[in-house]
């Protein structure tokens, strides 16, 4: 492993507390006028983020100065979202000097944990997605991987979620209200990113047709880079996020607020609603405005390097997360093309050669289509691309594809352009993010692009960055680990594996029940300070934190509830240990049925924790406003993971592997990434119920479903959804109707009701092991020493190596440890 040679030397080649406390005391001084002990919280947080910046600053200059005098290809991870969270501790952790700063601000009776809830979680994703990026900008920076992040830096996170009534309600996320201490404004980095207007291709004086833009808009794209820090290796990548501003030039322009609104708006929130015009108009423009200035900045990179273009993609790597970032292929094609002249057949080459894709959905409505109209009008150079794109693709495939397979794979059909199929057709890779979903992408929903480009496809199970899963949000667990293991683990997540020599030790199995009942006894703190609600740390902590979807079936977890529920009204002396269901969920805000499902599940946990027949044995608590910080507090006290989508429907999930490197138990079906989690484990660590992929689509070919027949013959299902309707749930009247329609009037798109007693025999199962607490441990352990291949660490490097074809540069900014 490697250590930093940046740090300001003292004690261990590490920052003393002596170093850092002056540090620290003169940037109070400069930026407050007054001393640490007269400080707020407010003041010490944005002054020692100050001083962490002001010491990985020199790694991040001479990280970038190596990437540029070694000519290191570089690859740039183009995404709409990145859900960093707050960076404070994981800055401090990977600079190696946590327990440094820890200790310096206790001299000052000041707790690290309260400095870190003065910062603003950096929300500006959705939720797997944007976590992923993230968690991969972590791995390539602590993998020493020439890497950057292109996104959007947006002035509103993710809304901020209440509840009123039960319902959900949206607040908008000032998370830059105070500033954001970790970024800097590149004004001289910025560029004009032009909208609109009338495009058209006229002769020039060397008599080559050059293209000619009147009327157009022309925004200014200011860029804000915040340093993505290396795990004590002394590397420090970039995260660049660009801002919308109106140029100086075109000041006069736009006279009245409302015109200038309309701009400034571009980057204000994370999908704007597109249920109307103006919506799908904003959100469009969003797309290009990062895509474009993200590439112009690329292409300024590499002219610094004095190349030929035909060595473009030896110098640069450009992977589109998702298809919002497609544009970055007739993007590069138009600067190659109109800005430089390279002819269109070499300009097509270098891209395809430099371009990726990551595919993150199988839900075929769910792959990101944009009217032709719209794309002609607000991009017209990008429509005019795309359409040579098509034809040139049709042209090249005909006489070797059938005109079926074409017609169906090419980018514009009928009124609209595919951006999926644009990626693909441009790009030199396409991946998917689990065994499973590779696998269905293949057979299934791009097989006739897997028939045309096979060696294209590969697959790239998800990693998640352990550092903050586990050594930031489970110290307990993390010291435990330390003591059986040694501190390995830390840099080769593999050597969690260590750990299965001890899964029969009864001392270290105590240990680890102890460290998970210390974070169960702090989310207990928790819930009661912010929700009123007291629960039993001793009872089962059973969890499902994601995005509320029906495809992610919350709907069947509160379905279980309500059975147990009924089960105990009858018969206070069943034998059900007791459980404390958490949830935590942010429904889009246009996504009526799933707003419909909080409300539900926010009523029934009115009627169960009021009900004082039913006591400790069963508790519902869903917390408001889940994002990463939530995340950190949740998951180390969990000994439950509900990873219950239907089969065939979760390209991955991640959470199921931050839950698994903690300790809890998964219930799951056979679904993105469960699969690997149950080779990884073996079937008896894991608890998996439900229809198969292969059920599921045989049920889609013959079409023999019947919801309304399973509640008909099932009088628990009959039961349970009566329930919704029936008053036996109070204040649900149209949510309940709503939610029984969906599944009986509607056919139950999800399946719930036929893998609902499946589900509930493993609950059953599950219920009953966990009161054998030897075994229970021992699962845990088990889960805990096999999540080591589900590190983020390894999942870039394997992209580095088989898609972006980039290798570390350690030689120059570091030295052996």
């Amino acid at each position: 492993m490697f250590q930093s040679v940046f740090v300001i030397k003292g004690g261990k080649g590490m920052i003393t507390k002596k170093q850092l406390i002056k540090e620290l005391r003169k940037n109070v001084q400069e930026m407050y006028a007054i001393e640490i002990e007269d400080a707020t919280e407010q003041e010490l947080f944005f002054s020692l983020g100050t001083t962490i910046k002001g010491i990985y600053n020199k790694n991040w200059q001479k990280t970038w100065n190596n990437y540029l005098a070694e000519e290191q290809k570089q690859v740039y991870y183009f995404s709409i979202e990145f859900l960093p969270g707050k960076l404070l501790k994981s800055n401090l952790l990977n600079l190696g000097i946590l327990e440094v700063v820890r200790e310096s601000l206790a001299e000052f009776s000041v707790d690290l944990e309260d400095l870190a809830a003065v910062e603003k979680d950096m929300a500006l994703g959705n939720g797997g997605l944007g976590r992923l990026a993230s968690c991969f900008m972590d791995a390539i920076a602590s993998s020493g991987l020439p890497g950057n992040g292109n996104g959007i830096r947006y002035d509103y996170g993710l809304f901020k979620q209440q509840f009123v009534d039960g319902y959900q309600v949206e607040l908008p996320d000032e998370w830059l209200r105070n500033g954001n201490v970790w970024e800097i404004r590149r004004d001289s980095k910025a560029v004009n990113v032009h909208f609109g207007g009338d495009v058209y291709m006229q002769p020039k004086s060397n008599g080559k047709l050059g293209v000619v833009a009147e009327n157009e808009t022309i925004l200014r794209a200011v860029p804000y880079d915040t340093g993505m820090v290396g795990f004590e290796n002394g590397i420090v990548n970039t995260m660049r996020l660009w801002s919308v501003e109106i140029p100086s030039s075109e000041e006069g322009k736009y006279r009245s607020i409302e015109e200038r609104r309309v701009f400034e708006d571009l980057t204000a929130v994370l999908y704007p609603d597109d249920s109307n015009a103006r919506g799908r108009l904003i959100r469009l423009a969003q797309e290009y405005f990062f895509v474009s200035a993200g590439i112009q900045s690329i292409i300024r990179y590499f002219k610094k390097l004095n190349h030929p273009w035909h060595v473009l993609s030896e110098k640069v790597a450009i992977h589109i997360n998702d298809t919002h970032p497609a544009l970055c292929i007739p993007e590069l094609m138009r600067i190659l093309m109109d800005e430089y002249e390279v002819s269109w057949e070499q300009a097509w080459d270098l891209t395809s050669k430099v371009m990726s894709y990551t595919n993150h959905t199988i839900m075929a409505e769910a792959l990101e289509k944009w009217p032709t109209y719209l794309m002609k009008r607000s991009l017209p150079r990008m429509y005019q691309i795309i359409k040579e794109i098509d034809r040139r693709y049709v042209v090249s495939m005909s006489g070797i594809h059938d005109a079926a397979l074409i017609e169906r794979t090419r980018i514009i059909q009928g009124e609209d352009i595919h951006m999926a199929n644009l990626a693909i057709i441009g790009s030199h890779s396409t991946n998917g993010v689990a065994k499973l979903h590779s696998d269905l992408l293949k057979a299934v929903v791009l097989h006739d692009f897997y028939t045309i480009y096979p060696e294209r496809f590969n697959n790239k199970t998800n990693g998640i960055a352990q550092r903050r899963w586990l050594q930031l949000s489970n110290e307990p667990l993390s010291r435990v680990l330390d003591e059986t293991i040694g501190k390995s683990w830390r840099h080769e997540p593999a050597d969690l594996k260590l750990l299965m020599n001890y899964q029969n030790d009864p001392i270290v199995l105590e240990k680890l029940a102890k460290a998970k009942q210390q974070k169960k006894e702090e989310l207990a703190k928790y819930i009661q300070e912010t929700t009123g609600i007291i629960v039993n740390p001793t009872a089962i902590f059973d969890v499902q934190i994601k995005r509320l979807h029906a495809y992610k079936r919350q709907l069947l977890n509160l379905l279980h509830i309500l059975k147990l529920y009924f089960e105990i009204k009858e018969n206070p002396q069943a034998s059900i240990y007791p459980r404390v269901f958490i949830f935590g969920a942010k429904a889009a805000p246009s996504y009526a049925y799933a707003k419909s499902i909080i409300k539900v599940i926010n009523e029934v946990a009115n009627l169960v924790n009021h009900d004082q027949t039913i006591g400790d044995k069963l508790k519902i608590v869903f917390l408001p406003n889940y994002n990463v910080s939530l995340a950190e507090k949740i998951i180390p006290a969990a000994d439950v993971s509900e990873q219950i989508s239907l089969a065939s429907k979760e390209a991955s999930g991640t959470s199921n592997m931050k839950l698994m490197l903690n300790g809890a138990i998964t219930i799951a079906t056979l679904d993105g990434a469960n699969v690997e989690i149950r080779d990884a484990v073996g079937d008896e660590n894991i608890y998996i119920f439900g229809l198969t992929e292969a059920e599921v689509y045989a049920y889609y070919e013959n079409k023999n479903y019947s919801a309304r027949e399973v509640y008909e013959t099932n009088p628990i299902v009959h039961r349970v959804l009566n329930a919704f309707v029936d008053g036996s749930i109070p204040n649900i009247e149209r949510e309940g109707q709503e939610i029984v329609d969906s599944l009986l009037l509607y056919n139950d798109e999800y399946f719930l009701l036929r893998d609902f007693d499946a589900y509930c025999e493993a609950q059953a199962r599950l219920n009953q092991a966990y009161q054998d607490a030897t075994h229970w441990q021992k699962c845990s352990l088990i889960n805990i020493a096999n999540a080591g291949t589900f590190s983020a660490d390894k999942t870039v490097k394997q992209y580095a190596e088989d898609i972006w074809q980039i290798e570390p540069l350690f030689a120059h900014t570091h030295q052996g440890r």
